[in-house]
């Protein structure tokens, strides 16, 4: 079983976003690791809007 293309989509778009970074290097990524960058960064976001 593979993981979802739209996923994929979804993560790497949210990423560039957020850091910037190349679609090449958050390809790069495992999904492990691009998931984990996701949750750090939907962390700060929820922080950040509690605080408003």
């Amino acid at each position: 079983m593979s993981y979802p293309l739209e996923n994929i989509f979804k993560e790497v778009a949210f990423l560039a976003y957020h850091f910037h970074w190349s679609r090449d290097s958050l390809l790069d990524m495992t999904h492990k690791e691009r998931h984990r960058w996701v949750k750090e960064v939907s962390e700060i976001n929820e922080k950040i809007n509690q605080a408003r």
